[in-house]
């Protein structure tokens, strides 16, 4: 079966979430959603290990990719996610092609690296030989640095760059706030935003993003983009609420 990296690195064109509630429950539907992917978030949202743990076993025995976002950038959290079966990381506030190399080293069995596990999840609890973990693992971790900082804008093209980033993702609400904006739809934002799909594209990086406009999927698709995290099952739920709601004040009518 094809690897989420592998559909990444070719940069088919790919539909997730964000993930926020700790309920394998939930994950399970979600798996039934024909999303290709979703973001555990454990950034913005309360996961503990176990919590990651247990969402991340849900949705492979659903068989839907879950990439997680680390509540920062350290060594120990994207080790945690990639040990509990993650198929990739989504790293925050990446600023310079250092930051970038770091992570990607975190990721990864090597000198300095990814310490090794073989009897975690990822390794199939020993069941695995070494080689075979370690050729498995190197093939199918998926390594995307968060673009989200104003900071960080000057120097995409060296982020980009870096050898084992696997994809650009422009984190739109936080980018504008750094930006000193207060509006995601402002032309500093919209502008930002088309400097780093286009500077991915000429790379050869996959670049993705959240918009809260999903009419705008189509433009930025041709402007380089390929995967898109969009809403959560926060604003699925809502949103489903809201129009049954609507629904039933429509029915009742005057009653």
């Amino acid at each position: 079966m094809t690897s989420f990296r592998e559909r990444l690195r070719k940069r088919e064109t790919l539909l997730g979430t964000f993930f926020k509630t700790p309920s394998p429950a939930l994950c399970e539907v979600l798996g039934q959603s024909g999303l290709d992917m979703v973001c555990l978030d454990a950034e913005h949202s309360p996961f503990d290990r176990r919590d990651i743990d247990a969402c991340l076993l849900a949705f492979r025995s659903v068989n839907l990719p879950c990439i997680v976002r680390p509540p920062s950038a350290s060594p120990e959290n994207i080790l945690n996610a990639l040990d509990c079966g993650a198929s990739g990381v989504l790293i925050p506030h990446v600023i310079t092609a250092k930051d970038a190399a770091a992570m990607v080293k975190a990721a990864h069995y090597g000198n300095g690296g990814r310490g090794f596990a073989g009897a975690s999840r990822a390794g199939v609890y020993g069941h695995k030989s070494m080689a075979d973990h370690l050729r498995d693992s190197a093939a199918s971790t998926a390594v995307i640095v968060q673009i989200e900082d104003a900071a960080a804008l000057e120097n995409v093209d060296e982020i980009a760059a870096v050898d084992g980033v696997d994809g650009l993702f422009i984190g739109r609400m936080d980018l504008t706030v750094s930006l000193g904006y207060d509006s995601p739809d402002h032309p500093a934002v919209v502008e930002a935003v088309r400097k780093v799909c286009n500077t991915a594209a000429k790379r050869g990086r996959a670049v993705g993003m959240y918009t809260p406009f999903t009419s705008e999927c189509g433009m930025w698709i041709k402007e380089g983009a390929s995967f898109f995290l969009l809403g959560s099952e926060h604003s699925f739920m809502l949103a489903g609420a809201q129009a049954l709601r609507n629904e039933f004040t429509a029915a009742k009518g005057g009653v």
